[in-house]
């Protein structure tokens, strides 16, 4: 997740104080990783520097001034760029969960109880996201069925490798 350009797409909607932002990025972007109000002033920050971002008007608050912020046509011009452009394809070939497979086979340890205990995990997983899913809005539905079909993904591929763990175990060690 680019934070920097998907606080950019906010101010796009509309002019936006600092806490606001981090209201609508933790309602819409931020389940279970929620933006620190830190994180969120110094990449404003970063953003006015670079000029992608303009301070509009100051407000007196009950602690610093409130600033709203506004995106420039610089800014603009780059969220357009980022929300055309596709997102690289994942997963990647060399995953945490292939490098401890082959590890494992390598070191003489047990890939297989490895892989029962990832399924299990997954399967936790599985079932803390169907929760969610069903006790939360359109939003919370669909990220959580994204995470559901990629764990499917992996839970078939972990199928895949324990039918395969004999052959690759030879192939690993002969290597």
């Amino acid at each position: 997740m680019s934070v920097p350009l998907t606080l950019l797409g906010l101010l796009e909607r509309e002019p936006s104080h600092g806490y606001d932002l981090k209201r609508d990025y933790d309602t819409f972007f931020g389940r279970g990783k929620p933006l620190s109000f830190g994180q969120v002033y110094a990449t404003l920050g970063r953003l006015a520097r670079d000029g992608k971002v303009v301070i509009s008007d100051v407000e007196p608050g009950e602690g610093p001034d409130r600033k709203r912020y506004v995106i420039t046509d610089a800014g603009a011009t780059e969220v357009d760029a980022w929300l055309t452009e596709p997102v690289e394809p994942e997963p990647h070939l060399q995953t945490v969960l292939f490098a401890k497979v082959v590890l494992s086979l390598m070191l003489g340890r047990s890939a297989e109880d490895y892989l029962d205990l990832q399924r299990s995990a997954h399967l936790h997983r599985m079932q803390a996201l169907t929760d969610i899913k069903r006790g939360g809005n359109l939003v919370d539905a669909m990220l959580a069925d994204h995470g559901l079909f990629h764990l499917e993904a992996d839970l078939h591929w972990i199928e895949t490798t324990v039918a395969r763990l004999d052959a690759l175990t030879k192939e690993v060690r002969n290597a």
